[in-house]
Formats: C-alpha cells, sequence, structure tokens
C-alpha cells in the first residue's frame, strides 16, 4: 500500500516509458545507492533525444533497498535508506512489490531495467520478460547494437554472420548476452543451434567456458563448448587462455566486455590479424580506463586491416598519414528505438524477434555498406532517424 501512495504522487497518468534501477552498478561507479537515479534520468533524456518520446510519457525510479558502499554507509547527509543492501528472498519480493505496483499504476508502460548487478539482472529479466513489457539494455540493448554491428560488418565483407567465429573475453550477462543473439542470429541465417554455438568461445577470468567446468552459472552453461572440440588442440594448459582461443579456433571476431583494461595484448591482435583477412575488434567495456585494447594500437598491430568498434568513444587514429575513424558501439542506437516501437504499436512484450529486427535496421544503416572505407555505423546526428 506504502509503495502504491509512493507511486500516487507521481502527477503522471500516461506514462509509457520507465527506467529503473536499484544503483547497484552504476558504470564505471559501483554501488551508488540512490545516487544512481541520475542513471534513469539520463537514459530518459536519450529516449527524448533520440527517439523524440516526449518527457511527459517517462518517468525514472531508483528502488532504495539500501547500499554496501561504505563511504555512503558512513555519510550523514546520504539520503537513502542507511542499511547494507538485502538480498535474496527478501529482495526479488521487494523488487516484485514495486513491479506490480509499477503495472497498477501504467499497466501499459514499457520497463526498462538499468544498471541492476549481474546477480540479479539475469535472474529479474527471466522472471519478468514474458509477464509485462520489459527489458534490460545493458544485456539486451549491448547485444542488439553488438549484433547489428556485426551483421554490417558480415555483410560488407560480402558475407553472413553465421560465417564468422567468435571469440568473447568476459563471459557476464552482458556477454553472454550478446552471445546468445549471435547464436539467434546465426540460427535464422541457417544453422543449427548447435553449429551456432559452436563457433562462439566465450573467456573468463579462469579461461575458457567448457562443458566441464563446475560452478557455471546457468546462462554461462549453455554457452560452454564442448570438451572434444579443445582437446583436439593438444597441449593446451588447464585453464585455456584467450591466446590460446585464438591460435586455436582462429576467431575473425573479438569482443571485449571483461571491464579489464589491457587484455588485448598486442600478442593476440597480431595472432589472430595473420589468421583472417578482415578481424573485427570490439572492445566494448566502459569506461575508456577499463578498456580492453586502445584503437590507436590495435589499428597499427593488424596494419589497418582491422574493422574496430568500441564501448566508449575514442578520437581517430591517424595511421601512416591514414585517419580512421572509430566506430562507438553505443546503446543509444537501439534503445530509444526499441522504446519508440513499444510506444506506436501498443507492444505488450519486448521479444527476442524485435530486438533482432533492431539489429537488422542498425545494419541496414551502416555507411560501410555503401562504401567499404566508411564508418561502421552512422554518425550520432542521425540518431533519430536510426530510431
Amino acid at each position: 500500500d506504502v509503495i502504491d501512495d509512493i507511486l500516487q504522487n507521481v502527477n503522471k497518468n500516461n506514462v509509457k516509458v520507465i527506467v529503473i534501477t536499484d544503483g547497484e552498478r552504476i558504470l564505471g561507479l559501483g554501488d551508488q545507492g540512490i545516487g544512481g537515479m541520475g542513471i534513469p534520468i539520463g537514459k530518459l533524456s536519450l529516449y527524448t533525444a533520440c527517439g523524440g518520446i516526449s518527457p511527459a510519457y517517462t518517468l525514472p525510479i531508483t528502488i532504495d533497498v539500501g547500499t554496501n558502499n561504505p563511504q555512503l554507509l558512513n555519510d550523514p547527509i546520504y539520503m537513502g535508506w542507511r542499511q547494507p543492501r538485502i538480498s535474496g528472498d527478501e529482495y526479488y519480493d521487494f523488487v516484485d512489490m514495486v513491479i506490480e505496483a509499477v503495472k497498477r499504476r501504467w499497466p501499459k508502460a514499457l520497463i526498462q531495467f538499468e544498471d541492476f548487478a549481474q546477480k540479479n539482472a539475469m535472474p529479474l529479466l527471466e522472471k519478468y520478460r514474458d509477464k509485462i513489457c520489459c527489458f534490460n539494455d545493458d544485456i539486451q540493448g549491448t547485444a542488439a547494437v553488438s549484433v547489428g554491428s556485426l551483421i554490417a560488418a558480415s555483410r560488407a565483407a560480402g558475407k553472413q554472420l553465421k560465417d564468422q567465429t567468435i571469440a568473447f573475453l568476459g563471459a557476464g550477462s552482458a556477454g553472454c548476452g550478446i552471445a546468445e543473439q549471435i547464436v539467434a542470429q546465426m540460427v535464422s541465417e541457417g544453422l543449427t543451434d548447435a553449429e551456432a554455438r559452436a563457433r562462439v568461445y566465450m573467456v573468463d577470468r579462469f579461461g575458457l567456458i567448457t562443458e566441464n567446468q563446475p560452478n557455471l552459472l546457468d546462462f554461462q552453461r549453455k554457452l560452454a563448448q564442448k570438451a572434444e572440440v579443445v582437446d583436439q588442440w593438444g597441449n593446451i594448459e588447464e585453464v585455456i587462455s584467450l591466446l590460446d582461443v585464438v591460435k586455436n579456433a582462429k576467431p575473425t571476431v573479438l569482443i571485449g566486455v571483461s571491464g579489464q583494461p589491457g587484455l588485448f595484448t598486442e600478442e593476440i591482435i597480431k595472432t589472430m590479424a595473420a589468421n583472417c583477412e578482415r578481424p573485427i575488434v570490439m572492445p566494448l567495456s566502459n569506461p575508456t580506463s577499463r578498456v580492453e585494447a586502445v584503437p590507436a594500437d590495435i589499428v597499427e598491430w593488424t596494419e589497418g586491416k582491422a574493422l574496430i568498434a568500441t564501448g566508449s568513444p575514442f578520437a581517430p587514429v591517424n595511421h601512416y598519414g591514414k585517419l580512421y575513424n572509430i566506430s562507438q558501439c553505443n546503446n543509444s542506437y537501439i534503445f530509444p528505438g526499441i522504446g519508440l516501437g513499444v510506444v506506436a504499436s501498443g507492444a505488450k512484450r519486448v521479444t527476442e524477434n524485435m530486438l533482432m529486427a533492431s539489429s537488422s535496421a542498425l545494419a541496414d544503416c551502416s555507411p560501410l555498406l555503401k562504401d567499404p572505407q566508411a564508418d561502421l555505423l552512422p554518425p550520432l546526428g542521425e540518431i533519430q532517424q536510426v530510431s
């Protein structure tokens, strides 16, 4: 009843898009408690700027379940609940109460989950995706823009995505979300599910994820490589590194979502470039201080062969007098358009086919399809048309 009363205080009866967070995994900052409210506000401003949705139809929400940030707990002027975060069933029950109250107040609104910790992000998405109109931008938006970029890059090379072999560094919810969207796209292009998964290699801090590893999360287990595949590589250490994967699987696409800087080393990039004509390298971790490799190094190590997209903005790279623009694989190419589509169509769910359609639409907008020397993604100045 208290939650219903709080929501009644909002002087908006026709809310169509809601961005909700619990402030636990604010990009580059971590647990910010109720200070995470700036993120839903910022995201909704992009729904307006990029998707043309009126601010009158949007609402930011922060769920205050405490904070594990000691600075905030000891801050006498912190305005949130100065207690450690609730967890487990208590946490999920409270989130459920909030979601139910939101749907009573605005039953047709799209809910975007934003900056939830990995341990909660995927379970919440799995719980609600088939019950209400919702999506998680960190998982699904990142996946859609990444897949759209890969479709465009593949088309420009006269290929389909199903022809690529992909290696990931980082097997959290974001990385696995991208991988699952890649698998879905490959299946739509004619591969079986097993054939598609065999072309995707997930590497985390414990090495390549294989089916015989213990303690895998459910969403990781579906992407684990078969043991017999690795056995064919011969003389491999127990922990199979990214370099081992690059040498043996010979990926044509390398995607970084590890949040750890510098892990795409010169040896890894040069080995990859030696095995394919136009390597696609996507260090997506952000902010820039956490990127797996800076574009200038990738351009130099591949002698300008690589097609690069990053998660953070980078200036163009000058390599022996030739200027290489670096495309930013930014979710704002995707989520404002999804929101606009849901609002315009009155959709009751955000489906996998919708996300695949958004990836395909983004690929259709790629300047690279008309000019092999052009950028991978359209300029941000065209973002409203893209949406």
